[in-house]
């Protein structure tokens, strides 16, 4: 949950203040109790302001905590230069709220401190309502898991191993871009350091988690020639290279290029990328870490602001068919599905127990396992950053992922390629339309609704929203 700043600004007559100040407080009081209530950590000015040196005192005081976001309360009449002066003291974004107190004129205060910021220039948002609204608590949390999520990104390390795959103009992006919209910086890394690390990687653990694989998943399909013990051991044994690179370069996300050199001659990344974006191992419970196949900037990114949004692995997928018939799209990638999504389990074995490894196919010469699954049934928000003409804009809709009797999910994955995951996602927006429109062959999702938190996350970061419904 979010870090959020709560000042009280109050009228600057001393003999009007000092009538006031208790009801201020009673109310400060019931709205911090509701936000902590649920769930956030709530960093309260030392006093409600009522004057110029409280005003900038209070807010380095609140700045000083580093909330992601600070709450400009409004319960009475208040002195707009107050909020003027705080602000100037505040760099996390600001949410002007008033009460809805017809005796106590709350709502005027926050109109002037808004006109106010507004011929600044100074971006804000305004809600009003009482502290006992659920909606209204709810939507102060959206807009702070926003900023959260923002202000996660920024001072963060992406590690771009490899380059631009196979011509793919859309897994690449501008790093000044990056840094000036996102504050996020690039590492160039060969893939060499893949190679090199999976060779002196412990072959005991490359062993053990075999074992555990073999053990845990649904079944580990060997054909003695894309798929055998060695080169199982040899992918493991590239994850644990990937574990010492981005634990040694700082990566707080990644992407591997993976196609063609390693895919050609190496190993798929398959085991690599889906354990990575896993918050478990063969050596039990760990932080997730962002990884895109193909080393997507712009899809690691969206998936990395997701991962902050919703607090679970991110989905990474192609938008490979659309079955028109059942208006239901097959999201199939390579190995990129975290096997987390075969069930959504807290519990790993529940997942791994509908994971199979099946020997890779034709495209990859290198061999491997591939990380089939089907991904359990749940809504989704569905999400992606692209690039128009050079503005950044977040694709975004709702969906749900869906299964049926195993015949048809069978007959489904038969009709691209089954050994590799899949998702059947029934789309909130006409297929025309989404084809029409969408600027990436790749795209994400988490479980639930989001969407009022990546709107806000877009306004946030001044990004252009395309949304997509069933209305066009």
């Amino acid at each position: 949950m979010a870090r959020i700043g709560v000042i009280s600004i109050s009228d600057g007559r001393d003999y009007v203040h000092g009538g006031i100040v208790g009801f201020i407080r009673t109310t400060e009081d019931r709205l911090v109790a509701e936000l902590t209530a649920a769930g956030h950590t709530v960093v309260r000015g030392r006093e409600p302001v009522g004057g110029n040196r409280q005003a900038v005192a209070v807010a380095r005081q609140v700045q000083a905590a580093g909330v992601d976001l600070t709450v400009l309360h409004y319960a009475v009449w208040a002195f707009p230069h107050f909020t003027m002066l705080a602000a100037g003291q505040l760099t996390s974004p600001l949410l002007l709220l008033s009460n809805i107190d017809p005796v106590q004129p709350g709502m005027v205060g926050m109109l002037a401190a808004g006109g106010a910021l507004d011929q600044i220039g100074r971006a804000h948002t305004r809600l009003w309502g009482d502290p006992g609204d659920a909606e209204l608590i709810a939507a102060i949390g959206m807009r702070a898991a926003a900023a959260a999520a923002v202000e996660s990104l920024r001072g963060t390390t992406f590690g771009r191993i490899g380059g631009r795959p196979m011509g793919m103009n859309t897994a690449v992006a501008n790093t000044d871009q990056w840094q000036r919209i996102f504050g996020v910086d690039v590492e160039e890394i060969d893939q060499w350091e893949i190679v090199r690390r999976a060779d002196l990687a412990d072959a005991g653990e490359a062993k053990g988690a075999r074992e555990w694989l073999e053990r845990t998943t649904a079944g580990v399909h060997y054909d003695g020639v894309k798929l055998t013990p060695e080169l199982l051991e040899r992918q493991i044994r590239s994850y644990l290279g990937m574990r010492d690179l981005i634990a040694e370069w700082n990566l707080d996300f990644s992407g591997i290029k993976g196609q063609p050199e390693l895919t050609q001659y190496f190993a798929t990344m398959d085991v690599t990328e889906a354990f990575l974006n896993d918050p478990y191992d063969w050596n039990g419970p760990k932080q997730t870490h962002v990884c895109a196949t193909e080393a997507d900037m712009d899809g690691a990114l969206t998936m990395q602001l997701l991962k902050q949004i919703s607090g679970t692995p991110v989905l990474f997928a192609d938008v490979r068919h659309y079955h028109a018939d059942r208006d239901i799209w097959d999201l199939c990638n390579s190995g990129q599905h975290a096997t987390w999504f075969a069930a959504r389990s807290a519990d790993p074995a529940e997942n791994l127990a509908r994971v199979h490894l099946y020997p890779e196919v034709f495209f990859f010469p290198a061999g491997g396992a591939s990380v089939h699954h089907l991904a359990a049934p749940g809504q989704m928000t569905l999400a992606r950053l692209t690039r128009k003409d050079g503005r950044y804009r977040m694709q975004l809709m709702l969906g749900d992922f869906e299964t049926y009797d195993e015949a048809t999910n069978e007959e489904l994955m038969k009709q691209s390629t089954r050994e590799w995951p899949h998702a059947f996602a029934r789309l909130d927006t006409p297929a025309g339309d989404f084809l029409s429109r969408f600027g990436a062959n790749h795209i994400h999702a988490v479980p639930g609704d989001h969407r009022g938190t990546v709107r806000a996350v877009c306004e946030l970061l001044d990004i252009t929203l395309d949304e997509f419904s069933r209305a066009g």
